[in-house]
């Protein structure tokens, strides 16, 4: 058996196909916004087709609310290319005098009346992506849906689970053994995933109309005309103020194996809220929210991290993962990086694939629920006051300071660049290491702080620097050249979204709510 670290980077270098071809893609959101900073309150722009149905274009939670999706790629350079021409395209289409947001937080928005729900047509499943919204806005308010964040979704090579089952003396092999192996990554990244909002969280202020009023137990900090902040926050996008649900607390989601953790999701799907139930389902003929549940759909459940696989029309993300394993796992802590015109850099993606595939390569036992709460706590205390050098964080049965854990973690991390730059003849790994691992000692340098730094030195605000970076990104968006894609692939990808979202209009039979009650009756099996 495989017992320590050394051991386990030792078998691994006898195995340098494990680490041939990583599967990425990327999720960004952003918020299309007036050249005054104001939330759009124009609907989706028509150039770009059918949000339903575009295949890489489409709207988040808020009509103004764009999502760009890559293409999966096993190459890093031709990812951001892709990323690049899709941010190209869509500046080139913007709306005169609308630019993209750079910041996770919104801007400045006058009442929660001013955020238009994403709009999927007139098909029961558009109507029911928008009642979906309809409900998070009836439950959590609107402000919330105007939240922008960046998804990385990872996979490792085949050959990698090849090799899994030695690596973890586990009998596993093919299909079991990934799962199984992902789980296992999961519940790393849940100890351990900190470490992303303390390096890359990048929304440590916010401006106060996102508050709409209402009091909050944070002790804020003012500057500016309107910017309120943490001084050692590094992602309040990640808080209680952000993506997060308190009625989720009690749960008990299990993570311990893919078995256990459908299970619970199973359990955590029937579940009621009295708060829910005395809202309603329907009022006056217009739907409140698709049911009363703590979660309407899986997609309610929040977590930092996801256990995906390719779903079927028919089938529910768990019935996907029941029917054929884990096929990758979705990164979902990872602010907009408002250093970069596309959101998240090159060196940031090398990060990931390193840390990701530390995850996957260490021990990882089973994760009791009182370690789950433990490891929610050291989250959320990094998402409030990461920076604060008295924060300390309990991790497996040790506690140190997030120096002492990063000088830890340099010393694993630094290791396993090596081993993955074998492979590469640009040192990726071991640059990104070099440039990122400093931040631990140094805070000052992380994400946070340099964009709070920008702020109150300039005795601005959060908003005005968004604006004055939203211009700078669209004119250097502008000005660059299609990479891999063209106008003609994308007027290709607009023509098809809007006949696919016709061909889907036209093949309704059911009334919507017949459809709502064939689609739950049937998200009961697995």
């Amino acid at each position: 058996m495989l017992k320590n670290f050394q051991q386990r980077i030792q078998f691994l270098s006898e195995h340098p196909e494990s680490f041939i071809e990583f599967g990425r893609g990327i999720e960004r959101e952003t918020l299309r916004v007036n050249v005054n900073g104001k939330l759009s309150q124009e609907p989706h722009p028509a150039a770009y087709g059918r949000a339903l149905t575009h295949s890489s274009i489409t709207t988040d939670f808020s009509e103004s609310l764009l999502e760009f999706i890559t293409p999966v790629s096993k190459n890093v350079n031709e990812l951001f290319n892709y990323l690049e021409d899709i941010h190209h395209h869509v500046v080139m289409n913007l709306p005169k005098e609308q630019y993209l947001w750079p910041m996770s937080m919104p801007c400045y928005v006058e009442s929660e009346d001013h955020v238009e729900l994403a709009q999927f047509g007139t098909s029961n499943i558009g109507r029911m992506k928008t009642t979906y919204r309809q409900g998070l806005k009836n439950r959590y308010g609107s402000m919330m849906q105007i939240i922008s964040g960046v998804h990385y979704n990872f996979s490792l090579p085949a050959a990698f689970w090849d090799t899994w089952g030695e690596l973890h003396n586990s009998p596993l092999t093919g299909q079991d053994a990934q799962s199984a192996g992902y789980m296992g990554l999961i519940r790393n990244y849940l100890r351990y995933g900190w470490v992303i909002p303390y390096l890359f969280g990048a929304s440590p202020a916010i401006c106060k109309s996102f508050l709409q009023g209402k009091e909050t137990k944070f002790d804020f900090k003012e500057t500016g005309k309107g910017t309120i902040y943490l001084p050692y926050a590094t992602s309040l996008r990640l808080s209680d103020l952000g993506y997060t649900n308190s009625s989720q607390s009690g749960l008990n989601i299990c993570y311990n194996d893919l078995d256990s953790y459908l299970d619970s999701v199973r359990v955590a799907l029937s579940k009621k809220d009295p708060k829910f139930i005395e809202m309603g389902i329907v009022k006056n003929g217009e739907y409140l929210q698709l049911n009363d549940n703590i979660l309407q759909i899986e997609n309610e459940l929040y977590s930092s991290i996801r256990a995906k696989r390719v779903q079927n029309s028919d089938e529910t993300p768990s019935q996907a993962l029941k029917a054929r394993g884990i096929e990758y796992i979705e990164i979902r802590s990872l602010d907009v990086n408002p250093f970069s015109k596309l959101g998240i850099t090159q060196e940031q993606a090398h990060f990931l694939d390193l840390f990701l595939t530390w995850c996957a390569s260490i021990e990882s036992p089973s994760l009791s629920q009182q370690e789950y709460q433990l490891c929610a706590s050291n989250f959320d205390d990094v998402v409030i006051r990461g920076r604060d050098p008295e924060l300390t964080l309990s991790i497996t049965d040790k506690t140190l300071d997030v120096a002492g854990w990063g000088e830890w973690l340099n010393t694993q991390l630094s290791e396993m660049a090596i081993l993955l730059d074998k492979n590469s003849d640009k040192n990726c790994y071991q640059n990104a290491m070099l440039h990122i691992s400093p931040r631990f000692e140094k805070p000052e340098d992380t994400s946070s702080a340099r964009i709070l730094d920008r702020i109150i030195n300039s005795k601005g605000d959060n908003g005005s620097l968004a604006i004055q970076l939203s211009k700078e990104y669209k004119t250097e968006l502008e000005q660059q050249e299609y990479t891999i894609w063209s106008d003609d692939v994308f007027a290709k990808q607009k023509e098809d979204s809007i006949e696919e979202q016709r061909n889907i209009e036209a093949a309704d039979t059911l009334s919507f709510p017949d459809f709502l009650a064939n689609y739950f009756e049937n998200a009961k099996k697995q």
